[in-house]
């Protein structure tokens, strides 16, 4: 188990370069939404929308800014998510990244794009549906808990197996059941660190401050070894690569 965390620290270390670019595309992203504060609250490195008082905050411009802000964020994820996906695949297989490589980033990127646009909009619609029976947050977050097989390794096999939007969902959901130890794992680390992380940023700088510390520290250095994590753990299921 310990050889896909040991490969991932290693491939953080050896593609620092790569790695920053996709930190870049992950603090951009997550930086994007806080200039539409209301009804948008920021926590544990994550923008949220408060759907409580999304009626009485809302209005034209908020309404603007948000989609705006929404799209350009799952933009730069969904690239952050290809280059990410790009490095494991080339480090794993030892091959140097060609310039056709680079050229179908922007294909991956789209089909990534796709992906969780599609992920975030049915989980929009459960809230709105929740909110109007008074259910919001339980039931987004049983549309987000169900989805979330189809999305954790869609991206991964976009780039890794060169799959479409339907097939890449399938395999997701296909590897996320046949290796439920992987997410586990994932998740274990994820929320460990991410609650460290945040219990030290609260205790020097503040609360106020610590929001915002959280937001860049988390995308520039954490976020992009959960990504390489990801991949690694997809990629693991290749026998050849072991």
């Amino acid at each position: 188990m310990a050889n896909p965390i040991s490969h991932t620290w290693n491939t953080y270390k050896s593609n620092m370069s790569f790695v920053l670019l996709s930190a870049l595309a992950f603090a951009i992203a997550f930086i994007v939404p806080v200039f539409a504060s209301l009804p948008t609250y920021n926590d544990m490195g994550g923008i949220f929308l408060r759907t409580s008082s999304i009626y009485l905050n809302l209005n034209t411009f908020n309404s603007a800014v948000i989609i705006i802000a929404f799209l350009f964020s799952l933009l730069f994820i969904s690239f952050a998510m290809v280059v990410i996906n790009v490095i494991v695949k080339h480090s794993r297989t030892r091959t140097k990244i060609k310039q056709e490589v680079v050229k179908a980033l922007e294909r991956s990127t789209g089909r990534v794009f796709i992906i969780f646009l599609i992920y975030s909009l049915l989980i929009f619609c459960a809230g709105m549906v929740g909110y109007s029976i008074g259910h919001s947050a339980i039931l987004a977050a049983v549309v987000s808990i169900v989805l979330v097989p189809l999305v954790f390794y869609a991206p991964s096999s976009v780039v890794i197996d060169e799959k479409g939007i339907v097939r890449s969902m399938h395999n997701s959901a296909t590897f996320f059941f046949k290796r439920l130890d992987y997410f586990a794992i994932w998740m274990v680390l994820a929320l460990v660190a991410l609650t460290v992380l945040d219990f030290v940023l609260v205790h020097v700088a503040g609360t106020n401050i610590s929001r915002y510390a959280m937001l860049a520290i988390s995308s520039v250095f954490l976020l992009p070894f959960l990504m390489l994590l990801q991949g690694e753990f997809y990629i693991s299921r290749f026998r050849l690569l072991k």
